[in-house]
């Protein structure tokens, strides 16, 4: 009996028990995994490394008094730039304070000539009423005068 109960635990553990058959296939898929990876992760270094020696090899030696030199150059013409930039911004602004400036003139003229248009409007009333008192004093000091006339004669 103990041998039937040692033969059906050991049928059960290989039925049932598959963690031995499991890590095996992990380790084989992790050695297979790590194999081919490294293999294809040496290959990607080795290109990197031919661009970057090919790279070298074409591009001239940077020389860092000459890139000094043109990144001064670049900064004036910046400079240069910014300062055109500033001068027509500020003739722009000149421009619109002009015409605004004109507008105003025009403005102040119109308003000067519908003053003058009124001054003149009320100059010719008072010179009515002027021509009209004097033309009723006239007539008074006509009347007063042939009074005086009847009287002296």
């Amino acid at each position: 009996m103990d041998k039937i109960a040692k033969d059906v635990g050991d049928i059960q553990s290989r039925l049932l028990d598959h963690r031995p058959v499991i890590n095996a296939e992990i380790r084989y898929f992790m050695r297979e995994f790590e194999e081919k990876r490294g293999y294809r992760e040496s290959r990607l270094l080795e290109n990197i490394n031919k661009s970057v020696l090919e790279t070298n090899k074409q591009m001239p030696p940077a020389n860092f008094e000459d890139m000094k030199h043109q990144l001064s150059d670049i900064n004036k013409r910046l400079e240069a730039a910014n300062h055109m930039v500033e001068r027509v911004q500020q003739r722009e602004l000149e421009a619109q304070q002009g015409t605004r400036l004109k507008a105003n003139m025009e403005q102040l003229k119109e308003d000067w000539a519908e003053f003058l248009k009124e001054q003149q409007r009320l100059k010719e009333e008072v010179d009515e009423e002027h021509a009209r008192a004097v033309g009723q004093l006239s007539a008074k000091y006509n009347e007063k005068k042939k009074e005086l006339a009847k009287f002296t004669l």
